[in-house]
């Protein structure tokens, strides 16, 4: 029988995919264009992290899950109000910013202190679960360090299946050139994982699982502490990306020819 997983998710708020963002230098430094106004979701590569923590926790009886995230508190709260009602976790808030103009190291070592805080965390135990990417500020690197930071060595990143055997090893398949995958045998936890896209789809609503989260989402947020995660990072400028279109009308050119302009294009 295995014995019960303590696992912690680190997810962050991002704005939704589907919003225009442009960046702007606000009195702090750079910020985004009307941020607080921008509807927000909980990074979809960690979403799946909390997906597969919640079904993984559900097939280990004694399991936990914690949410450890970083982000405005107005705009974590309202997050969690459709997150709550998907899946099963306890909530570890830190009010700080959610763009992308911060340091992944100091986000880390904020991460990091705040799991270390976490009352009755059995961390021989530990699964660190996270995104392998994101769409605010994880640059690839944030749950690496924050697993650095804990004393974790084994890291597994792009991870889309994890197994449990019954002798407690961890079977990992993590994404590889061509479609493939690299299967990987753990001994067990303490581990990092940064999950891809998993295998398992959005969880329904669920009024109950909402009703049960909001007992202790609430005190959680109201305990969030601010935490400054800028200290010593400057930027000169913030811009969008600059756009360049130049159009000719050819007729009559080969595809040959038209390929070959391109890549000169390209390499001018």
């Amino acid at each position: 029988m295995t014995e019960p997983f303590h696992i912690v998710v680190c997810a962050g708020v991002a704005p939704d995919p589907l919003q225009t963002l442009e960046p702007v230098m606000g009195p702090q430094g750079p910020t985004l264009k009307n941020e607080l106004m921008l509807p927000a979701v909980l990074d979809p590569w960690a979403a799946h992290a909390l997906y597969e923590a919640n079904h993984l926790a559900k097939s280990i009886p004694g399991s936990r899950v914690w949410l450890v995230s970083m982000a405005p508190k107005p705009k974590l709260q309202q997050v969690l109000m459709t997150m709550a009602q998907k899946v099963s976790f306890e909530l570890v808030a830190l009010d700080g910013p959610a763009s992308g103009f911060v340091d992944y190291a100091q986000v880390a070592y904020a991460l990091a202190e705040a799991i270390e805080g976490i009352e009755g965390l059995n961390r021989s135990r530990l699964l660190l679960f996270g995104g392998w990417e994101s769409a605010g500020r994880a640059a690839g690197v944030t749950l690496a360090m924050v697993g650095e930071r804990l004393g974790i060595t084994e890291q597994f990143q792009a991870v889309d299946v994890l197994k449990i055997g019954d002798d407690g090893l961890l079977e990992i398949h993590e994404r590889a050139e061509g479609g493939k995958h690299q299967v990987t045998l753990c001994g067990g936890p303490p581990a990092v994982l940064g999950w891809a896209t998993g295998n398992l789809p959005e969880p329904p609503n669920s009024p109950q699982t909402g009703m049960a989260n909001m007992r202790t989402l609430m005190p959680a947020l109201q305990k969030a502490k601010p935490v400054p995660v800028n200290g010593g990072l400057q930027f000169t400028s913030a811009s969008l990306p600059r756009q360049q279109r130049s159009t000719r009308v050819v007729k009559d050119a080969s595809a040959e020819e038209v390929a070959a302009e391109i890549a000169a294009w390209i390499r001018g």
